[in-house]
C-alpha cells in the first residue's frame, strides 16, 4: 500500500517537473517511502512499547539515539515488516533492559569505556554507513557527519557515566551499543545491505 501511495506521488511530481529524469525520481521515491513509512512504523512500535509497558522509556529511548543515528547512519531493512520488527526491537529493548540491568561503579565505568572505544572504531571505519539508496557521496559530507558522530558518541556517554538515574544512563548506553551495531559490516552483511559510496565508487571505477 505505502509503495503504491509513493510510487503515485512520484508519477505525479514527474508530470508537474519534467526535468525529473529516471534516478532523481527512484531517489524522490525512496525519500517519500522513508517518510511515509516512517509515521505508521513510529506509531506500531509506540503501540508495541505501550503493551509492554514502557512507552514513555522507549519515547525516551528514540529521541536519545535520534540524534547519534542521524550522523552515524546505519542499515535498513527492505521490507515495512522487517522494518517495523528492527524499529520496535531497537527502541524498545534499551527500555525494557534498562528496567532490568545493574550497572554501577567501576562495571559501569569500564562498559562505558568498552562502548565509547568500539564506538570510536566503528566510526572511524564505517561512518556516515550510507545506503545504495541514499548514497552519502560528497567528501566534505561524510567528514561533517562522521566528526558529529564522535561527538554525540562521546556526549551521550559523559551524560550515562555522571547522570544520578540509572535506567536513564542505561538507556544511552545499550542504545548507544546498539545503534553502533547497526553501522558495522557484519550487520550490513546480515541484513543484506550495501554501504552506498562503496557501491557508487565500485560502478565508476
Amino acid at each position: 500500500m505505502i509503495d503504491k501511495i509513493c510510487m503515485f506521488l512520484t508519477n505525479k511530481m514527474r508530470k508537474e517537473i519534467p526535468d525529473i529524469d529516471d534516478e532523481r525520481a527512484e531517489v524522490i521515491n525512496f525519500g517519500l517511502q522513508i517518510l511515509i513509512g516512517e509515521i505508521p512504523k513510529t506509531f506500531i512500535m509506540l503501540a508495541i512499547a505501550y503493551f509492554l509497558g514502557v512507552f514513555k522509556l522507549s519515547l525516551i529511548t528514540f529521541l536519545i539515539i535520534l540524534p547519534y543515528r542521524t550522523f552515524s547512519g546505519g542499515f535498513h531493512l527492505k521490507t515495512h515488516l522487517g522494518c517495523i520488527i528492527a524499529t520496535s526491537l531497537m527502541y524498545c529493548s534499551p527500555a525494557l533492559l534498562s528496567k532490568y540491568i545493574v550497572l554501577d561503579g567501576y562495571t559501569k565505568i569500564i562498559t562505558i569505556a568498552l562502548i565509547w572505544i568500539f564506538g570510536m572504531i566503528m566510526i572511524k571505519l564505517y561512518a556516515p554507513a550510507d545506503t545504495e539508496n541514499v548514497p552519502i557521496l560528497r567528501k566534505k559530507d561524510r567528514m561533517i557527519k562522521q566528526i558529529l558522530s564522535y561527538i554525540t558518541l562521546t556526549v551521550a556517554l559523559i551524560i550515562a557515566a555522571v547522570i544520578d538515574n540509572a535506567t536513564m544512563s542505561n538507556i544511552i548506553i545499550i542504545g548507544y551499543l546498539i545503534q553502533t551495531c547497526t553501522i558495522t559490516r557484519l550487520a550490513y552483511k546480515i541484513t543484506k545491505n550495501q554501504y552506498g559510496h562503496e557501491v557508487y565508487e565500485a560502478s565508476s571505477v
